[in-house]
């Protein structure tokens, strides 16, 4: 009889299902044993010249009867298999449990008594074959999650005690959460330092002008002044685009030169955990951690390969079964000679993962099987598979094919000025099949096709209408008319338009996730946590989809900044991150990567607890006086619970009382009330009325424009 192990309840379910009665499946239940939570949770030793770092974990107060129920399960076992998650985390877990387990009292069980089983994905197929290839622990995968949860605690345990003292207390710091912070800090400082810079732009409407046309519109195309002169056309003032505008509207239009190509837009690799989760906020404003926690159970249930991971390697045998699905329902004409295989860009990942993907593409066409087989295929776990099911399907297609067409026009005036369209039609859809109607069809709609199959990698489809530009040029997606050079054109209108240079965006969730992966800052399992424990903490707030630092956030981060440069320096952090993944590859010992940054940090914090000076969270002026001593002033304070008012001249006077953020507009339900900030049970922001409960207005966004869909919260 054997015993398999894994993490969590519905794993076992899972695996139960597909292995026989020779095996008894049991969970975990996550991390059995950890370091303590209150105390520092390891020791120091030098030897030889060297230092040691030696963990004290122990089994949680939680956790004991657990390890008892899996005491007692394992007896009369002849082997234990070891079938936790294939990460650094999983093989750790699966450490832990061999090693309490061996250490019970009279335990007959001696290390070769234990199996260590990997698969990316849970179906019979992949379990069972599993189970024919056993393996040791790998000591060194082991070893770096070792390495990354001492040097986290390091952090964490004793970086934060400072800040209370230096700051206020129950703040925390964190190796990865406070580079985050920095970020977001940092972005708000850039906008808030922008100088907005005027800049023109001129469009002219044209028609050729010796064909008859049916109606006035028709053969009309707009074009965009690049040059004048042969000169970039840098147009800053008004006093500048005037006699230029003047002199388009006399001139002389022939087409100067025109090009015709063929352009093919190639599929987007399949998921990533990090690519995911910018896919998921960007299409459902779904947070890192829903998206991570729904991934998990349609991992669990056999549904998806394993959610945690870097990589965008493929199965042959995955990628030959799409390829058939692909001829059987979209005909030859959708399905590319040669299969796709796509390199990882992180040249750390582990190529023997796979991308995240469907397990079996096919069932995508019987949602009734995925509802059946599995009760929690609802609308938001359709939707996240139906998210990785076109990721995947979509990248062993054929391109997508555009015709473009460009038309750069001469206007001779009392100047030259060259003008120019770019025209972009597509003759076939290819991949993009997938994006243009729901699969389907009223099972579930789909959300925003442009932002689920191409905004994720940056490309948007080009609207229909006004021609947009884009890198400086303007683009259209209608057909534009058949002209030949030498044709004269005919001046409709002269367009010039002011604007005005813009700020660099507030992050949203998939905005800040992407550059941390850019960064090399932290792991793509990681993102989900640091982004919660960074509002959880109140250093940021993220209000319409979008991070602003609170008073608190910006205070932390310039102390960190200003005495512990190096635990904010993106360059060292993304080190550090290198090391642990030499230490799993046994290119660097996991206390040699510990003792260098021991030391000087040890140092660093003696120096900073006596040299450095108190910090105040500044308050933020309302300009009302205190209505208790009436000498002070109302000012807004950040508290471990968010805003509040208070007196200036705390803790002279004590004077508190609740904060209500108004929006600066009208109720546009009731017209009486103010439109107030309120947050969720969850922490959510959202928009409100006043004189709720007698209004019931309430929106995600601020109201003003297009007001979003009213919904009751």
């Amino acid at each position: 009889m054997k015993l398999v192990l894994v993490e969590s309840p519905t794993k076992a379910r899972t695996l139960t299902k597909f292995l026989g009665g020779d095996y008894r499946v049991e969970a975990t239940m996550g991390h059995l044993r950890d370091l303590p939570k209150n105390r520092m949770g390891f020791s120091v030793k030098s030897e030889n010249g060297k230092t040691k770092f030696l963990p004290d974990y122990e089994v949680a107060a939680e956790k004991k009867s657990k390890v008892a129920d899996l005491v007692a399960a394992s007896r009369g076992m002849d082997r234990i298999i070891l079938a936790t998650d294939p990460d650094r985390e999983g093989e750790a877990i699966a450490w832990h449990v061999a090693a309490l387990l061996r250490g019970t009292q009279n335990s007959k069980f001696k290390i070769q008594n234990f199996q260590r089983v990997v698969f990316h994905q849970i179906t019979k197929d992949a379990i069972l074959d599993a189970m024919k290839h056993p393996r040791e622990l790998d000591m060194n995968l082991v070893d770096a999650q070792q390495a990354r949860r001492i040097l986290d605690r390091m952090v964490g345990y004793q970086l934060s005690p400072l800040l209370w003292r230096k700051i206020r207390r129950g703040l925390s710091a964190g190796r990865v959460q406070s580079v985050a912070v920095r970020m977001i800090v940092e972005r708000e400082r850039e906008i808030e330092s922008f100088m907005p810079v005027e800049y023109w732009e001129v469009f002219v409407k044209v028609q050729e002008s010796t064909k008859m046309y049916k109606n006035v519109q028709e053969g009309e195309f707009d074009v965009k002044l690049i040059e004048i002169d042969g000169n970039k056309a840098d147009l800053s003032k008004k006093n500048q685009v005037d006699p230029v505008v003047e002199d388009l509207k006399k001139a002389r239009y022939s087409v100067e030169k025109v090009d015709r190509t063929e352009v093919r837009k190639r599929p987007f690799p399949p998921f990533t955990t990090s690519t995911l989760q910018q896919a998921a906020s960007r299409t459902f404003r779904w947070s890192g951690k829903k998206t991570m926690n729904i991934a998990q159970r349609l991992y669990e249930h056999g549904f998806i390969t394993y959610h945690r991971t870097d990589s965008t390697n493929l199965a042959k045998e995955a990628v030959e079964n799409v390829r058939q699905l692909i001829l059987s329902k979209y005909g030859k004409d959708y399905l590319p000679s040669e299969a796709r295989f796509f390199k990882t860009k992180n040249a750390l990942a582990q190529e023997a993962h796979e991308a995240i993907r469907p397990t079996n593409p096919i069932d995508f066409y019987n949602p009734g099987k995925l509802e059946q087989e599995v009760g929690l295929i609802a609308k938001d776990a359709f939707r996240l598979y139906q998210l990785i099911w076109k990721k995947f399907v979509s990248c062993q297609m054929a391109d997508q094919i555009y015709d473009q067409t460009t038309i750069k026009v001469l206007a001779q005036g009392i100047k030259k000025y060259g003008l120019k369209v770019v025209g972009m039609v597509e003759k076939f859809e290819g991949w993009k099949i997938l994006y243009q109607s729901s699969v389907l069809g009223s099972r579930l709609s789909d959300k925003s096709q442009s932002v689920i199959g191409l905004s994720v990698s940056g490309v948007e489809k080009l609207k229909t209408g006004k021609p947009e530009t884009e890198n400086g040029e303007q683009k259209t997606d209608q057909p534009l008319p058949e002209v030949q050079v030498g044709d004269q054109l005919q001046c409709i209108k002269v367009d010039p338009q002011q604007n005005f240079t813009q700020p660099p965006g507030r992050f949203t969730e998939a905005m800040l996730i992407k550059l941390l992966e850019e960064k090399g800052i932290g792991r793509p399992s990681t993102y989900a946590p640091i982004v919660s424990t960074i509002q959880d903490r109140g250093y940021v707030e993220k209000m319409e989809g979008r991070f602003h630092p609170m008073p608190v956030g910006i205070v932390v981060n310039d102390f960190l900044v200003e005495y512990f440069s190096s635990i904010v320096d993106y360059d060292f952090t993304k080190n550090l991150e290198e090391d642990f993944d030499k230490i799993a590859e046994n290119k660097k010992g996991w206390n040699d990567v510990l003792g260098e940054f021991y030391s000087p940090f040890v140092e660093r914090l003696k120096k900073v607890e006596i040299g450095a000076e108190r910090k105040r969270i500044p308050a933020e002026e309302t300009g009302e006086s205190c209505p208790k001593c009436g000498e002070g002033r109302q000012v807004i304070r950040s508290g471990k619970f968010g805003k509040f008012l208070s007196c200036s001249l705390f803790p002279k006077c004590d004077w508190k009382n609740k904060y209500v953020e108004k929006s600066g507009v009208k109720c546009p339900l009731c017209r009486d009330g103010d439109v107030v900030v309120k947050k969720t049970k969850k922490g959510r922001h959202f928009f409100g009325c006043s004189n709720y409960p007698n209004c019931k207005f309430a929106s995600w966004r601020k109201p003003g424009g297009e007001l979003a869909k009213k919904q009751e919260i």
